[in-house]
């Protein structure tokens, strides 16, 4: 048996309701004139209506916060005027510092062509590192043949010392036995005096008695011969006496010559002496070709390349100890009274704006940089206009985290308290 299923039945529409329709505006020209009415002034006592009660309760809630942030403002402006005049009078300001070192330049001493440069500019090198050498093969033959010279002449020295002694040794042996010989002759010379004094004593006795004919004419002839032979030797004995005085003479000019040996002897050994400083000389030049740092430094900058030729006294290169780094601060004379040595300084320094550097004030100039500027301003009218003046204040660095390179901008706060 077919069975349908019989559609669902569908819910009935709710009856519409009326709507009712807003009368028509009436006409302007329909409408009658209707005067405004005055308004009436609430009477005394009433309470005003909720609306304004309302606008009144917003204008106040509003203005509490302004007046919150402006005070909270003026507190701010306050505390840091107040910490900023603290400051001015406790701290000196400077915000156009610099760092600054002692830039060594470094020169030839030598003229030469540069062979070798082994360093570079940022590198660092200890104090007696080589840092470039000039050619020296010149410089060295011209020590080598100093040193020949002085060789020569030291053994010219050593002959003429050798032929000193030996001359010295003949010289002293002549005058020695000339010097005896002489003395023995005067000595006999002398004996045949007083021979001759008796001689002459017998010859007058004897022409007294042959005189007297108490003597005979034979011991007169006798004594008179003994005078004769002793006068005979007497002049024998002075002409060789003469003799060995003109030997011993020649000795003594001998031995005289012995000095003209040392005069030459000295001679040689003031030319080792210069010889030998000429050789000194030429070994530092030697030494001065091979150009060494004088102290541990950084290389702030190299003139010249491998190569090229350098005169004396030319620059090679620019050098800095960086552990000897300071900052200088030229303060306003106003301000200077206020300054110490030793007083704390906080560094800021640009380069490093994270970082906190402290120093201490090591020296305050003697006199302002306008003394010092290469054009002096000098006015002798009196007509000017005042201008403060700067003193330099040099700050050794006392805690570094980092490396500070010269020229860098700082600012220093020196605590004057």
């Amino acid at each position: 048996m077919d069975q349908s299923i019989p559609p669902p039945a569908t819910q009935a529409a709710p009856p519409a309701r009326p709507v009712a329709r807003a009368p028509a505006p009436p006409s302007p020209a329909a409408a009658p004139p209707v005067s405004p009415a005055p308004a009436s002034a609430p009477p005394v006592g009433a309470l005003p209506d909720r609306g304004r009660q309302s606008s009144v309760g917003r204008g106040r809630s509003l203005l509490r916060p302004r007046t919150f942030a402006v005070a909270a403002v003026l507190l701010f402006a306050l505390a840091y005027g107040g910490r900023e005049l603290y400051m001015r009078f406790t701290h000196v300001y400077e915000y156009d510092a610099r760092v600054s070192a002692d830039i060594v330049t470094v020169s030839s001493r030598s003229d030469g062509w540069v062979v070798e440069m082994p360093v570079r500019e940022g590198m660092h090198v200890e104090a007696g590192q080589t840092i470039a050498r000039i050619d020296d093969r010149v410089a060295k033959l011209r020590a080598d043949a100093l040193r020949a010279q002085i060789e020569g002449v030291r053994v010219e020295r050593t002959r003429l010392r050798a032929e000193r002694r030996l001359n010295v040794s003949q010289a002293d042996a002549a005058v020695r036995t000339r010097t005896s010989a002489v003395t023995a002759r005067e000595e006999a010379l002398a004996a045949l005096g007083s021979d001759l004094d008796l001689a002459k004593l017998e010859l007058e006795r004897s022409r007294v008695l042959f005189e007297r004919r108490v003597g005979n004419e034979r011991q007169f002839q006798t004594a008179q011969a003994a005078v004769t032979k002793f006068e005979s030797q007497i002049l024998q004995l002075q002409a060789e006496l003469q003799q060995a005085k003109g030997s011993l003479e020649e000795a003594r000019v001998e031995h005289e010559k012995v000095g003209m040996i040392d005069a030459q002897i000295e001679a040689l050994t003031f030319q080792v002496a210069n010889l030998a400083a000429q050789l000194h000389q030429q070994l530092v030049d030697v030494e001065d070709r091979t150009i060494k740092s004088p102290i541990p430094a950084v290389i702030d900058r190299t003139f010249v390349l491998v190569g090229e030729y350098v005169a004396a006294g030319q620059r090679i290169m620019l050098l800095h100890n960086p552990k000897e780094v300071w900052v200088e601060a030229n303060i306003k004379e106003t301000q200077v009274s206020r300054l110490k040595l030793g007083q704390l300084v906080h560094v800021s320094v640009d380069a490093f704006p994270n970082d906190k550097f402290t120093g201490r004030v090591a020296r305050i100039g003697s006199a302002t940089m306008g003394r010092f500027a290469l054009i002096p301003t000098p006015n002798p009218s009196g007509n000017f206009t005042k201008i403060t003046q700067r003193v330099a204040v040099k700050i050794d660095m006392v805690d570094m985290p980092k490396q500070l390179a010269p020229g860098m901008m700082v600012e220093v706060d020196i605590d004057v308290r």
